[in-house]
C-alpha cells in the first residue's frame, strides 16, 4: 500500500504541520509552495518516506497547471492505493475597505485563494479517475469568514464562500458519477501562524475586528497548527468521511 499527500502552502503553518504528521504516519508528501521547508526532507528521511517539493506561484494559472503536470506522474504510480490533496495555501491580504482595494491585489488574491485550488482539484480528480483502484480525497481549507461578512475582508470572505460552494458542487458530481472519490472542506479556525501576525498588524480603519484577533493572541486562544493538522488527518483516516461536508475544528478542539 502506497499513500501520497499533496499539500499546498507547505513551507509553514498548517501545511508544515500536515506534512510532518503525514510523513511520520507513513504517507509520502508532495509539497507545493514558493519556498521550500528545510525541515521536511530530514523528517522524511528519519521516517523512510518520500518528500518532494515543487516551487510554484499559485497566482499564475499556467504555472499551477504545469506544476501538476510535473507531479502527477510522480504520485500516480501503479502501487498507489490512496492519495490526499490538501489545498491549504491562502492569502489574507488585501485587508481594507473594498473601495480602496487595488485591481492587481484583488486579482492576485482571487487567483491564490480560489482559482488555484479549483484548478488543482480539477486536475487531481481527473487524474484520480483514471486509476480504478486509487481512493482520492481532496480537502479545501476554508474559513468561518466564508459564512459571514467581515469589515475589511471582502476578498477573503468572498473567496472562502466560493470555495465552500465549489466543494459541495464537485462532491455532488463525484457522488453522481459514483467515482468513490471525495471532496471536503475544512475550517481550521484561528491558529498561531504568520497569517495571524499579519492580521494583528493591520490598522483598525482597514480591518475593524483587529482588536479581537490581538486579544486572542494575548489570551493564548490560538490553536497550534500541529494540533489542527492532527485533527484533519484523523478525519481523513476515518472511513466514514462524508463527501461534500464542511468540517469545523471547533467540533474537535
Amino acid at each position: 500500500m502506497t499513500k501520497f499527500a499533496i499539500i499546498t502552502g507547505v513551507s509553514r503553518g498548517l501545511g508544515e504541520g500536515l506534512a510532518k504528521l503525514f510523513l511520520e504516519s507513513g504517507v509520502h508528501v508532495i509539497g507545493i509552495s514558493r519556498t521550500n521547508n528545510n525541515k521536511l526532507p530530514k523528517i522524511a528521511e528519519e521516517n523512510n518516506q518520500i518528500y518532494k517539493h515543487f516551487s510554484c506561484n499559485l497566482s499564475a494559472p499556467d504555472e499551477v497547471d504545469d506544476t501538476f503536470e510535473q507531479l502527477k506522474d510522480f504520485v500516480f504510480i501503479p502501487e498507489l492505493t490512496e492519495v490526499f490533496l490538501i489545498n491549504n495555501a491562502a492569502a489574507v491580504e488585501p485587508m481594507d475597505q473594498a473601495m480602496n482595494i487595488k485591481k492587481e491585489d484583488l486579482v492576485n488574491h482571487i487567483h491564490v485563494n480560489m482559482i488555484a485550488p479549483m484548478l488543482i482539484t480539477n486536475s487531481f480528480l481527473n487524474e484520480a479517475n483514471k486509476h480504478e483502484h486509487v481512493q482520492a480525497i481532496a480537502v479545501e481549507v476554508t474559513s468561518g469568514a466564508g459564512k459571514r461578512p467581515i469589515f475589511g475582508w471582502s476578498t477573503y470572505c468572498s473567496t472562502k464562500a466560493g470555495i465552500n460552494l465549489y466543494t459541495e458542487t464537485v462532491a455532488l458530481e463525484q457522488e453522481e458519477l459514483n467515482t468513490g472519490n471525495k471532496v471536503i472542506a475544512f475550517n481550521p479556525g484561528v491558529m498561531d501562524t504568520q497569517m495571524q501576525e499579519t492580521i494583528r498588524s493591520m490598522d483598525k480603519g482597514a480591518f475593524l475586528d483587529v482588536e479581537r484577533y490581538r486579544k486572542l493572541k494575548a489570551e493564548n486562544q490560538l490553536n497550534s497548527p500541529v494540533d489542527v493538522a492532527s485533527v484533519l488527518i484523523d478525519i481523513l483516516n476515518d472511513e466514514g468521511v462524508i463527501n461534500g461536508k464542511l468540517y469545523n475544528i471547533t467540533d474537535y478542539l
